[in-house]
């Protein structure tokens, strides 16, 4: 009887492992370009939210001295803002009958942009009194 020698095997990967290397290979990349995409949508929103917050700012830092209240609002480039300027009472500081030394202004700025998207800040502004006297209620 003859005895059939095996042919000693090839070094190399079977069409299997070749296949499952490539399955996971592209898994791996399709997760890494997704994350890629969410860090560049996170990217542009905070952008956006950092230029909101910049033009807030400065409405509200055109506000130095207010002389009375009200609303303006505007555009700058894609973000609309809205400026309320409103006296804030003081009662302690508004005693009847004395001048006023001081006035309180809130000044709120709103900024929006995109379909949903904005902000709001507010801050306070001191003012010296013009010396009039007061009664307010």
């Amino acid at each position: 009887m003859r005895r059939r020698r095996s042919t000693p095997r090839a070094p190399g990967f079977t069409l299997l492992e070749v296949l499952v290397a490539l399955a996971i290979l592209s898994f791996a990349v399709v997760v890494s370009i997704q994350a890629f995409a969410g860090g560049l949508r996170l990217l542009k929103l905070s952008g956006e939210h950092q230029e909101a917050m910049l033009i807030a700012d400065q409405k509200a830092r055109e506000i130095v001295s207010p002389t009375s209240g009200g609303v303006e609002s505007g555009t700058e480039g894609a973000y609309g803002w809205e400026r309320e300027v409103k006296i804030v009472a003081t009662p302690d500081l508004d005693v009847e009958g004395r001048s006023v030394k001081w006035r309180m202004w809130e000044v709120d700025v709103r900024v929006r942009w995109g379909d949903h998207r904005q902000i709001s800040l507010s801050t306070l502004r001191t003012v010296a009194g013009d010396g009039e006297n007061v009664n307010r209620p």
